[in-house]
């Protein structure tokens, strides 16, 4: 018997989503609530490293993903130079195992309606336009109050799944928020032209990196990482001028990128934050998981990857385990601390090395962390 036996899951992303699969697909009856009005997600790409493939497979989803996206087993290494010179091309490791590709990108958008998609397929009662207004624990049961109907009900289990702002984390009163790592970052989604085959990266020039990476037949995403400015009050057409001046010091496939930017509703610009809970990641019957427990920059592309396998082993252990106790939640810490943290603090120091115009062992910090996380979460 499953250590539980109804779930609210709160937030609908790739955490949320891959936890109620699984559960649901355990026996459990799962409820999954998401305060905006339907799948949402920011509509650039996603680029998943192998570990992220390898729980999207465990998901039963794998297929729909390949046949969404784009794969690849290279990054190359560009000039700051006006021909884009590649100056290396590198061998990605497979962390997700032989039969799966290195690095995946896809269009994010289409991901999140696969996984809620699934979810529904699985079961899960989805909710959107809802959203808890408090949570009481009381022994082995959460009641929990709905803002929009004052309904009541009563959970096993309360997993929160709601991102880096997330609702449940402030509501338990742990006092970890994200704080800025001073990177923003210009995101786009466009047309592929045939000559981008894999992430290509230039470090240099006006912004930190300038990369890209395909996420379909006919699709890419490109994006541009700066000193973080107060960009966030730029209108639509202001946002693609400034992307588009940004992007003129870059050549090679940034050429015929440019060409493409032309839609502003295709361009947003984010910040970096981070943070870590770095401790139990539950408080009781009431857990946390993905962005609500930990974020970084995408300077290693793990984000996603560290939510998926959240959601799988936290699912494992619940399926596994007669009943909630301090040993589950252990072995729950035990096992995602250590590799999640280590992810957060590697990306960080990426993050740092290029805000201080230091060289770094990049090669080698990568290499390490692809080695963790191509081990079993």
């Amino acid at each position: 018997m499953p250590a539980v036996r109804n779930v609210l899951v709160v937030g609908g992303g790739a955490a949320g989503a891959a936890a109620a699969i699984l559960l649901a697909e355990g026996g459990v009856a799962v409820d999954l609530v998401d305060v905006k009005p339907d799948v949402a997600a920011l509509g650039s790409g996603i680029t998943l490293q192998g570990n992220a493939l390898r729980v999207l497979r465990e998901l039963g989803v794998w297929d729909k993903v390949r046949a969404e996206g784009y794969a690849f087993d290279t990054l190359g290494i560009r000039a700051p130079d006006p021909a884009g010179t590649l100056v290396a091309e590198l061998t990605d490791i497979r962390t997700g195992g032989p039969d799966l590709p290195a690095t995946f990108g896809m269009y994010r958008p289409a991901l999140a309606r696969i996984l809620i998609d699934r979810a529904a397929e699985a079961g899960v009662r989805i909710h959107f336009n809802k959203c808890p207004e408090s949570l009481e624990q009381d022994g082995d049961t959460v009641r929990v109050t709905f803002r929009e109907t004052g309904e009541e009900k009563r959970y096993d289990l309360v997993i929160g799944a709601d991102g880096i702002r997330s609702w449940t984390r402030r509501q338990l009163g742990i006092d970890c928020e994200p704080q800025p790592v001073g990177m923003g970052i210009w995101r786009t989604f466009t047309k592929r032209p045939a000559s981008v085959t894999r992430t290509d990266l230039i470090y240099g020039g006006p912004c930190y990196i300038a990369g890209y990476c395909p996420t379909g037949e006919d699709t890419l995403y490109a994006y541009l990482v700066e000193a973080v400015q107060d960009r966030f009050r730029l209108g639509p057409e202001e946002s693609l001028a400034t992307m588009r001046e940004l992007s003129l010091a870059y050549h090679g496939p940034w050429d015929e990128i440019r060409e493409q930017l032309t839609d502003p509703a295709r361009v947003n610009y984010t910040a970096f934050e981070s943070h870590v809970l770095d401790g139990p990641w539950h408080r009781g019957r009431v857990v946390l998981i993905g962005d609500a427990a930990h974020s970084c920059p995408p300077t290693l592309a793990q984000g996603a990857a560290q939510a998926l396998e959240d959601a799988s082993v936290l699912s494992q252990l619940l399926l596994a385990a007669g009943s909630v106790t301090d040993t589950l939640w252990s072995d729950f810490t035990g096992r995602r601390l250590h590799r999640a943290k280590t992810v957060v603090e590697a990306s960080l120091q990426l993050a740092a090395w290029q805000l201080a115009h230091e060289r770094g062992d990049v090669p080698g910090l990568m290499a390490r962390v692809s080695q963790l996380v191509a081990e079993p979460a």
